[in-house]
């Protein structure tokens, strides 16, 4: 069948695709303790899942933090390291069907990319991200598993406990309008509830990451702005995230897969 199959291989999770005739034909997301495990593991349940032998495999591809750990062939199968950077800025615009974006990468901490069919440039990293949202939480509130922290959020209101220009300032002030943020947490007291502590700090993270796009996309000149990664999942991310456009004119594009953006970017790498 000739399948080529991408392997992301982060921090908590595996992610895994496999393509032929440059379009994404199987996925998944897998859980495991250590890299080979969990590259293992992912390659057996795609095939499973989709019904493929270890003969349908012409190719891995394998980036990500883990990618290092594991031997030169995976089941005999010619195996080939990515550059994760390259492979996740391939991939936001593969997602995104264009030829130039900032592809922001939302992992364990976020990365910032300018990608464009002939090369990806690393702009600048940021220690917020996912693991922001666990550890945080897990020290509020005792809840470390990510879509348990989801599901609490989604009865919470952020401005319970952040202050925006309105409680600040009677009218706009320039063209920060009322509604803005002016200090995650600001007005935070005893009370509040999980849900709106949650909700805060999920606006806290994508605030932060959208206003780095916001520069990036500046610094660069390109508007479009492809968000990847698998803070993309939870549903907080559009809400949070959206204003950006209104705000300060960049378009916000938040892909289907895009959780599966550097999966997908590590086989277009390798055949570039």
């Amino acid at each position: 069948m000739s399948i080529r199959v991408g392997l992301d291989i982060g921090g908590s999770t595996t992610k895994i695709i496999g393509m032929k005739d440059g379009k994404v034909i199987g996925k998944a997301v897998i859980k495991a303790s250590d890299p080979i495990t969990s590259a293992c593991g992912a390659l057996g349940k795609i095939a499973k899942d989709n019904n493929w032998t270890l003969e349908d495999i012409e190719k891995i591809s394998i980036t990500g933090v883990g990618s290092t750990a594991l031997p030169e062939d995976i089941f005999g199968i010619r195996t080939k390291m990515a550059s994760e950077f390259t492979a996740t800025g391939l991939g936001g615009l593969y997602l995104a069907g264009l030829d130039e974006a900032v592809v922001v990468s939302m992992g364990t901490g976020t990365a910032y990319l300018e990608a464009k069919k002939s090369g990806v440039r690393h702009i600048i990293g940021s220690g917020i991200g996912g693991g922001t949202l666990i550890g945080v939480s897990k020290a509020m509130i005792d809840v470390s598993e990510p879509y348990k922290i989801n599901d609490i959020a989604k009865g919470g209101v952020a401005n319970h406990a952040d202050l925006t220009v309105g409680d600040i300032a009677e009218s706009a002030v320039g063209d920060v309008t009322k509604d803005l943020t002016a200090s995650n947490f600001g007005k935070a007291a005893d009370g509040l509830s999980d849900p709106d502590k949650i909700s805060a700090l999920f606006n806290m993270i994508y605030q932060s990451i959208g206003t780095l796009s916001v520069m990036c996309s500046r610094s660069t000149g390109i508007k479009d702005v492809v968000y990847t990664g698998q803070l993309t999942a939870f549903d907080k991310c559009r809400e949070y995230l959206m204003p950006f456009e209104t705000h300060y004119g960049i378009h916000v594009i938040i892909p289907e897969d895009a959780t599966f953006a550097t999966a997908i970017g590590s086989v277009l790498e390798s055949e570039a």
